[in-house]
């Protein structure tokens, strides 16, 4: 018998025409749930860290590995996206990595070795580095550029909410479970993904085309030249940490020399994983500076911050996932309106802003000890929390406003990487700067505050810095 033809692509049009106008919003929930359980294992295990530390008899240096590694596989990861959605389509790369995160989420929860962790929180990484460039990518081409902004907050009021219930929800879990059971919170919502991803997700490539049409073959050598980068750098910052100054700086040099020789392969690559072509544009150079600095100060916050209300003013993880929840309801319901104002307002003046306040937040979060009342923490919480919303929708549409649309998909996925990378750069950062403020002023809890006061103000610095860069954008007027 003559081979079967292959079934004929299902494409946005085929969908939108079988489910009717409200295709599009079907569509975004669609990757706004896999992105939710993605982003839910990034951040919930932060809860646990002290618990892991206990159970397992490990110092916050290996402990911190818990956030960074997951950071590190989820930055490498995204470098591949764009071509492994031209290889097998939107739903395949989509099912695939949700199946992943899933497989690492229940196999995580069940590990006895601290390793086993470890090696799951890499495969959830991997995982969630191909689910976050997804929605960026199906954002900017099934909406309109007037609407990409409203949509992106819509996006984002649904990716954060599950995360601003997180602490609490991890606090819950972590005090009456056990670590264990943090793992798990991810598995009804890849479940919830696998479904609607079958019903709502085409299985073209992007620009409607049948997936392996391009017959783009993958950079291979510069995925290795560039995860070699990722985990030097880490593993670099860890050995600074460590004090094994000679190792750490062989360490750093190799990050420097495969970052060079992926920089030099991606100029001469007939089909690089990463166009730089892309930062020839103003808009998006700066907007990509932000990203990584922006990351930094956010992912290596989302590391301080826990640790601190556990560590430094005793509050046990229930009591600690309290007092941060309003600022996550409240981050919740900023993301939608920063969504509608990036369509009215250059993206420049609104990334700029909720910057500002973003890093004022952590600078005051400085002085905050054992006698700062509650509400005032949760205050200085709401304020960061009001700037990340700001920023959220407008970076990556003030970063990408104006890319040819053969380029959205590397665009979108350079600008999640360097925000991924900043993060996996500021846990180390923030873990490494940590302990050693802890050891140079004592082990009292009065000495313990100094540390984290200095931390706090580190972070706040780093954020600072983007807002030069964020100004340098550009752009005036309506979104068009």
């Amino acid at each position: 018998m003559p081979p079967s033809e292959p079934p004929a692509p299902i494409g946005a049009a085929d969908l939108a025409a079988r489910h009717g106008p409200r295709y599009r919003r079907l569509l975004l929930l669609t990757v706004m749930v896999g992105t939710v359980a993605s982003v839910l294992s990034s951040t919930i295990v932060n809860v646990a860290v002290p618990d892991l530390m206990r159970h397992f008899s490990i110092g916050q240096e290996r402990a911190q590995w818990v956030s960074a590694a997951f950071m590190a596989a989820m930055t490498v990861a995204m470098l591949p996206t764009p071509w492994l959605l031209e290889r097998v389509g939107y739903r395949a790369a989509y099912v695939g990595a949700v199946w992943l995160l899933m497989a690492g989420g229940i196999v995580g929860g069940l590990s006895s070795h601290y390793e086993l962790v470890l090696a799951m929180r890499v495969a959830e990484g991997l995982a969630a580095g191909v689910l976050q460039p997804i929605p960026s990518i199906i954002i900017l081409r099934a909406f309109p550029p007037g609407a990409q902004g409203r949509a992106m907050g819509v996006f984002g009021f649904g990716v954060v909410l599950a995360p601003a219930l997180g602490p609490s929800v991890g606090g819950l879990l972590v005090e009456h479970f056990g670590w264990r059971s943090i793992f798990f919170v991810v598995v009804p919502f890849c479940v919830a993904a696998l479904w609607l991803a079958h019903r709502y997700l085409p299985t073209t490539a992007p620009g409607g085309v049948r997936a392996g049409a391009s017959g783009r073959p993958l950079d291979a050598p510069g995925v290795v030249l560039a995860s070699v980068a990722v985990l030097a750098l880490l593993n670099g910052l860890v050995r600074l940490h460590d004090g094994t100054m000679l190792a750490a700086l062989a360490l750093l040099a190799l990050a420097a020399g495969a970052g060079a020789g992926f920089v030099l392969r991606q100029r001469r690559a007939a089909a690089p994983l990463l166009s730089l072509a892309l930062f020839e544009r103003r808009a998006f150079a700066m907007g990509s500076v932000v990203a990584f600095t922006y990351g930094m100060g956010l992912f290596g916050s989302t590391y301080l911050v826990p640790v601190f209300m556990q560590t430094a003013l005793r509050f046990p993880p229930t009591e600690a996932g309290a007092v941060l929840l309003p600022a996550g309801l409240v981050l919740a319901a900023t993301i939608p309106l920063g969504g509608r104002l990036a369509d009215r307002m250059p993206p420049a003046w609104q990334v700029a802003g909720g910057l500002a306040l973003l890093s004022a937040s952590f600078a005051a979060m400085g002085g905050v000890g054992p006698g700062t009342a509650l509400a005032w923490i949760a205050a200085l919480a709401i304020v960061g929390r009001i700037g990340l919303g700001l920023v959220m929708p407008a970076l990556s549409l003030g970063a990408m406003r104006g890319l040819d649309p053969a380029q959205v998909p590397q665009g979108a996925s350079a600008i999640s990487l360097l925000r991924q990378l900043g993060g996996a750069v500021g846990v180390s950062v923030v873990g490494i700067f940590l302990e050693w403020r802890l050891r140079v002023h004592g082990d009292t809890p009065e000495a313990a505050l100094l540390g984290f006061r200095d931390t706090f103000w580190l972070v706040a610095a780093i954020v600072a810095l983007a807002v030069g860069a964020a100004w340098r954008m550009g752009g005036s007027g309506r979104a068009r």
